[in-house]
């Protein structure tokens, strides 16, 4: 039987895609309540802007280092498996959060959360591309965009809004224990997920690893995701702290105007991601399509991250919103592409790969902020150093990237061989 025939019924894809998406949008409202709860926990735990950034960078420290591990698990012994199990460690870590009692119990929590999350990426793109065919992918990962925008969307107002009521050590606590309630529905999907097996040889089936890493296309998508990345987790951990401190907002308006700009990411990811397969039926290049939007985003945020700092509120509030229609026309491809080029055979290794290097922004991105605004004492060189990475995005995706095709991995044996 072939891989093709194996692939579920309509109704069965339309329930994967949505619970992946559902799981992505948990792990993005866990991993981001730090940020919206960070103006409450410096003033009750006591701890300084570069400790804050250290710990909203300690996440990326293992969710980084597991990311190919993640990736061999997910092709080795099953993504639906191993997202499983993931999911239980970084919900547990979540609700454990509500009970620090200072910084280094915070900062090993976010370590264990790194940790849960760093299957998600990986076994998603794993079954994407297992399940799913190319004319799919675009609405697929559309929607898969919209649940990784929305989470913070949703984490930023409703935890912040909550956290406002009741304190932030409940909100953790409740997050924590509805992220499991997401295992029941899971655990009852039933799909065929082809795996990696050991041949007659006592090798692995498929592509090996050198092969992958061989691929130009691996590293073109790899640096323009480290650019993507770079913008996004700047924002999404140091904008509520930004808004309040530095523009004057209260708690509840950041949360308002951050859970916009999110929603707004979300909804332009959904509406590309159902544009781009469109396109692609009607016989589009779908390297064309993909690489174009890649362009768009980046050039849009390098301008955007000097308008957020440099203009009054109202038209820095315009750019932050400008900055998520970009990142959101980009969303789909981020994934879609790794997983056309990569095909079933190879996506959980090529998406930990690239994962891997796009998440070492989020190492990055927090604690030179935090480190540069002890020193200045200001936000302008972050958000210039934010501008200026787009750069390498637009380097990456458009000339690094060759064509958007699926990569013959026999010639790539040839060629190592």
């Amino acid at each position: 039987m072939s891989m093709t025939d194996q692939r579920p019924a309509p109704r069965a894809a339309t329930r994967l895609i949505l619970l992946l998406s559902v799981s992505v949008l948990i792990n993005y409202v866990d991993r981001g309540n730090l940020a919206t709860a960070a103006p409450m926990i410096q003033d009750e735990l006591h701890v300084s802007s570069t400790q804050l950034g250290m710990l909203l960078s300690a996440f990326y420290w293992t969710y980084v280092s597991a990311m190919v591990p993640a990736g061999w698990l997910a092709e080795r012994y099953g993504a639906h498996r191993v997202l499983a199990g993931g999911l239980v460690i970084w919900s547990v870590a979540t609700l454990l959060t509500g009970f620090v009692a200072g910084f280094a119990s915070l900062l090993l929590l976010r370590l264990m959360l790194g940790l849960g999350e760093s299957v998600a990426f990986p076994c998603g793109s794993k079954l994407f591309a297992s399940q799913l065919p190319t004319e799919r992918l675009g609405t697929a990962n559309g929607i898969y965009a919209f649940g990784y925008a929305v989470g913070p969307a949703i984490g930023t107002v409703i935890g912040g809004l909550l956290m406002t009521q009741i304190g932030w050590r409940p909100v953790f606590i409740l997050f924590g224990a509805l992220s499991l309630v997401w295992l029941w529905p899971w655990m009852r999907l039933k799909i065929h997920e082809p795996q990696r097996r050991p041949n007659a040889q006592g090798t692995l089936e498929g592509p090996n690893f050198l092969q992958i890493l061989k691929e130009r296309g691996l590293w073109g998508a790899s640096l323009g995701h480290f650019a993507a990345n770079y913008n996004y987790y700047f924002i999404i951990s140091w904008l509520p702290l930004y808004l309040v401190k530095y523009r004057g907002f209260s708690l509840a308006a950041m949360a308002g105007i951050a859970g916009v700009a999110y929603l707004i990411n979300a909804v332009c990811a959904l509406l590309m991601g159902w544009m781009t397969d469109r396109w692609i039926r009607a016989g589009r290049s779908t390297t064309v399509i993909y690489k174009a939007s890649m362009a768009f985003s980046h050039i849009t945020a390098l301008g955007c991250m000097a308008g957020l700092v440099l203009l009054p509120v109202s038209g820095a509030i315009a750019c932050l919103f400008l900055y998520e229609v970009g990142s959101g026309v980009s969303s789909p491809g981020v994934f879609a592409i790794s997983q056309i080029m990569a095909g079933p055979q190879a996506a959980g290794r090529w998406v930990g790969v690239q994962n891997l290097v796009g998440n070492l922004a989020g190492i990055l991105a927090p604690a030179i902020t935090g480190i540069l605004i002890d020193v200045s004492g200001a936000f302008e060189s972050a958000f210039a150093l934010a501008s200026l990475v787009n750069l390498l995005g637009v380097l990456g995706w458009v000339f690094v990237l060759p064509t958007v095709a699926p990569v013959k991995w026999q010639r790539a044996a040839a060629r190592t061989a």
